[in-house]
């Protein structure tokens, strides 16, 4: 599987051969580098570690200093892990640009979800609300009874109630790679992702592609 670490930029639309106006998101993808490699034999399982961001190196803490001095990369400000299949075909301190995809491709979007504070059960859940009328004027965006009586005596866990909503990991599947520009190391995608503009995404090789 193939990977890159990424900041959104924000929406726009281009305009393909024929005319038709193509919402997409811009991605800012990489230059990322490979500052750790795991094997199955010594950690259980195959994958790579990407950086992303390149940072003065006053800004680093010195464990993060140092684990990035083993593979001679620059300092850099986020990092995370890729499985991949073939962990041969990496090397640690090896550089990863948005050439690795081509247009067309369909990829997996993670990123994390804007926050939106304490929300009810109608913004949260999509709860349809109490009936208007039968004289009642309170109970419109109400989540209603949320546990029997007696018999169990108690409210389940994981039962939908208003509560914190967004600023959680989420993942968009199959997107649409629309535009490289490998000279701005630019991404563009049909459609929307998540999160807010700058925040960190991980682009991968779509799973059910």
């Amino acid at each position: 599987m193939k990977g890159i670490l990424g900041k959104k930029l924000g929406m726009t639309q281009i305009f393909d051969e024929n005319g038709l106006a193509i919402p997409v998101t811009i991605i800012e993808a990489g230059p990322c580098y490979i500052t750790q490699k795991k094997t199955k034999e010594r950690d259980g399982y195959d994958a790579i570690q990407l950086g992303f961001a390149e940072v003065s190196e006053k800004s680093l803490k010195k464990p993060i200093a140092g684990h990035l001095k083993k593979t001679n990369t620059p300092p850099i400000k986020y990092m995370r892990e890729l499985q991949v299949t073939n962990p041969d075909d990496y090397q640690e301190g090896q550089k990863i640009d948005v050439s690795i995809f081509n247009v067309g491709d369909k990829v997996d979007i993670t990123g994390i979800s804007k926050g939106k504070g304490f929300a009810g059960t109608v913004k949260r859940h999509n709860f349809r609300g109490g009936p208007k009328t039968h004289g009642q004027s309170d109970r419109w965006r109400a989540p209603g009874s949320v546990g029997a009586g007696s018999t169990p005596g108690r409210v389940f866990k994981g039962v939908r109630m208003a509560g914190r909503m967004g600023n959680e990991q989420v993942t968009v599947q199959n997107l649409r790679i629309a535009l490289v520009d490998a000279a701005k190391n630019l991404l563009a995608v049909k459609g929307a992702i998540p999160g807010g503009k700058n925040g960190l995404i991980m682009i991968c090789e779509a799973v059910k592609g």
